[in-house]
């Protein structure tokens, strides 16, 4: 409907939408987020915190079940 370039038409180049754009598109949304987040300090503080919780209790499971 309209051919004109971005630029052109008055809009704002939004590379981070764009990116989030083509990573929906290609199904590649859950890559692109956790890239995302392991990019960010405070992102991957979480997700090694989380993920050491994670097995920490997978770990406790299965020793206590074994025990008993």
């Amino acid at each position: 409907m309209n051919d004109l370039p971005e630029e052109d038409r008055g809009g704002h180049d939004w590379k981070g939408l764009k990116e989030v754009d083509r990573a929906i598109a290609e199904n590649r949304l859950t890559a692109y987020t956790w890239k995302k987040t392991w990019a960010d300090p405070w992102g991957r503080a979480v997700m090694i915190t989380v993920f050491t919780l994670l097995t920490a209790y997978v770990v406790f499971v299965v020793v206590n079940d074994l025990i008993l």
